[in-house]
């Protein structure tokens, strides 16, 4: 075991990408990718290491870094923002050349849950699973990869997703100015097109470039279309700097995909208006960030969307998505979509029509 940026961290390697798993809470990063004689690292750290804020804060913001599990998603009345999962220490259950296996007994929710990250030869993919078991009645849950957009200018990234069916910025203030805090978009407000999502003062803003907005954090969440032969998983894509990070998932499992776009809103401690150019990009089934109690109350079941899920004690339930990146050609643009091309391959296509493929293993979702 290494102590990655300050907390102690288990590492997995293959030919194109390492990466490290904390400990504590079981955050993924650093990731690096291999291009070549390039290497890119997507994933955010936070702008502070583990002692250097409160010791008596959550684990969550300590080693706050790029993807964690979530079980529940969100605050809890009595366990840890985004559960024990997101908090807690992982053990070791099993390493091999190619998979890390880690495993937490939950008891906030009273549930073994096994973590595994697998990579594969010459594929520049994380494969992540989450198998939960024991784990009785309805709860929220997700996946929280944060990317650091810091080195981009404003607004040179594209970000874009599969299609959706419902979309809306938080239905509540996100960043309270109470609280010190500062947001952008209006509360509430729907949206068809994340290039026009309303502003809190009039307008619209263009959440496909980023980073914008400096000074806000903002949360949106759009519920993906279901599943088809055609386009057997939905997806989110961002367009970097001659790369594309990319995540694909089972709609089913994860219905709906939620934009943390943290750039500099929020001027309380740990924070201090330092977390900019940040973005998560977050596969949830949850209703947006709230508690559990609030998710389980079906506020979308008019829309059908579920906000929860009914796991039964005796029945484990395994979760899988896949993030990667691509190589991209200078001037490629807003990723238009992203389907299957054989068995082991996807595409790649943006707004132009440019392509670029691929090597992913993109059956292990369905």
């Amino acid at each position: 075991m290494q102590t990655i940026y300050g907390a102690p961290s288990f590492s997995l390697e293959s030919n194109l990408v390492s990466l490290h798993v904390t400990r504590d809470g079981g955050h993924l990063a650093p990731a690096d990718f291999i291009f070549g004689n390039r290497v890119v690292s997507p994933y955010a750290l936070a702008p502070w290491k583990p002692e250097d804020i409160d010791p008596s804060l959550p684990v969550l913001l300590k080693n706050l870094r790029g993807d964690f599990f979530c079980l529940p998603f969100g605050p809890q009345k009595s366990g840890p923002p985004h559960g024990e999962t997101a908090n807690g220490q992982w053990h070791l259950s099993q390493q091999s050349e190619n998979s890390l296996t880690l495993e937490i007994q939950a008891s906030d929710v009273s549930a073994n849950v096994t973590k595994t990250i697998s990579l594969r030869p010459n594929h520049t993919a994380i494969y992540c699973e989450h198998r939960i078991s024991g784990l009785d009645g309805n709860y929220s849950y997700g996946n929280h990869p944060i990317l650091d957009l810091s080195a981009m200018v404003e607004g040179q990234a594209r970000l874009s997703v599969s299609p959706f069916r419902w979309a809306s910025v938080y239905p509540e203030y996100f960043s309270n100015p109470a609280d010190g805090a500062t947001q952008a978009l209006k509360i509430g407000a729907r949206f068809t097109d994340l290039k026009q999502v309303p502003l809190s003062d009039g307008g619209t803003t263009d959440l496909t470039r980023y980073p914008a907005r400096p000074g806000t954090d903002d949360l949106v969440m759009m519920v993906s279309e279901a599943a088809t032969l055609e386009q057997p998983f939905a997806w989110a894509a961002v367009v970097l700097d001659g790369y594309v990070w990319f995540s694909l998932k089972n709609p089913s499992d994860f219905p709906a995909t939620m934009l943390w776009l943290s750039n500099g809103g929020r001027s309380a401690a740990p924070w201090n208006s330092r977390h900019t150019a940040r973005l998560g990009i977050e596969d949830v089934c949850s209703h947006f960030c709230d508690d559990v109690e609030i998710s389980r109350k079906d506020l979308l079941l008019n829309d059908e969307i579920p906000t929860t899920r009914r796991f039964t004690k005796d029945t484990p339930v395994i979760l899988r998505n896949i993030q990667a990146v691509a190589q991209a050609p200078k001037g490629f643009g807003l990723v238009k979509s992203i389907t299957p091309s054989g068995k082991n391959q996807i595409t790649l296509a943006d707004e132009n029509g440019s392509e670029i493929s691929a090597l992913i293993d993109w059956e292990i979702i369905q």
